[in-house]
């Protein structure tokens, strides 16, 4: 499917539905991404952002509506007029085509940087593991932590285990990057040095889209921003016009409270 200039999106995503039980938390979303953009979503609490990114890469099944990396379904397929399971072979393939960094890290706490950066290589990829773990040493150095080659998780601030899981979802190979909030877990002192290296992947022209609550960055940094509300897409543009000058009036109260509550935090003296 493409689009008006005729350019296929990386993903396409038609009329996603996500439901727990009698809780509709995405409600018919439509949404194209192009190889090199950089998506910024934002939205309240419960919108269903996290959800999005999570039905994206198949960690949800959706309960309806198609989900395409590069024209190719992902998670199932329609066969004869019905919805086949992909085999798991087939579905892990498709994954490692999108990388995903989460809130919590993740890592395997009983390896250290080095080889949870090549575990997946590995085990997915069937990289041999001399190959796989001079590759992690290079993008390690890449998100300034070659020094911790040989450093376990819990030796690692949460800075430092942040950047190590990018490395991670990097060593992957990914074409598309998902950010799940991906500083909400750090101190604020902490949360520089990961905006640093995700706006270096910015920068070398990831695709990438990012659940953010940190709106200068994701005004900096975005192509276009999406504001989420109640399982639906309200409004998205270019950041200036989210930012500056949003035309819906739940965006512009969504964001009056953001920028109110970081300009005034609740806890000042």
């Amino acid at each position: 499917m493409a689009d008006d200039a005729g350019r296929r999106p990386l993903l396409q995503i038609v009329g996603l539905h996500k439901r727990f039980g009698t809780l509709e938390v995405l409600r018919g979303v439509d949404l194209a991404v192009h190889a090199g953009e950089k998506l910024s979503v934002i939205g309240p609490s419960g919108s269903g952002k996290t959800t999005l990114l999570r039905c994206i890469n198949w960690l949800e099944r959706p309960s309806d509506g198609e989900i395409l990396i590069d024209g190719q379904p992902i998670g199932e397929r329609r066969s004869g007029g019905r919805r086949v399971e992909m085999r798991d072979t087939e579905l892990a393939r498709m994954r490692a085509r999108i990388g995903m960094v989460f809130q919590r890290f993740n890592l395997f706490p009983h390896l250290t940087a080095l080889d949870n950066v090549a575990v997946g290589p590995i085990k997915v990829l069937r990289q041999p593991a001399a190959e796989a773990r001079r590759a992690a040493l290079v993008l390690l150095d890449k998100v300034g932590l070659a020094h911790k080659r040989d450093v376990y998780p819990d030796m690692l601030s949460g800075g430092q285990q942040q950047r190590v899981a990018i490395a991670r979802a990097l060593a992957m190979r990914p074409e598309l990057m998902l950010f799940d909030e991906a500083t909400s877990a750090l101190d604020p002192e902490l949360v520089g040095e990961v905006l640093t290296v995700i706006r270096q992947l910015a920068a070398e022209g990831m695709t990438m889209i990012m659940v953010t609550h940190e709106m200068g960055f994701a005004e900096d940094i975005s192509d276009r921003v999406i504001f989420m509300d109640h399982g639906q897409i309200v409004e998205q543009g270019p950041p200036h016009l989210i930012f500056r000058s949003p035309s819906h009036a739940r965006t512009r109260e969504f964001l009056r409270a953001v920028i109110d509550r970081q300009v005034y935090p609740a806890d000042a003296a």
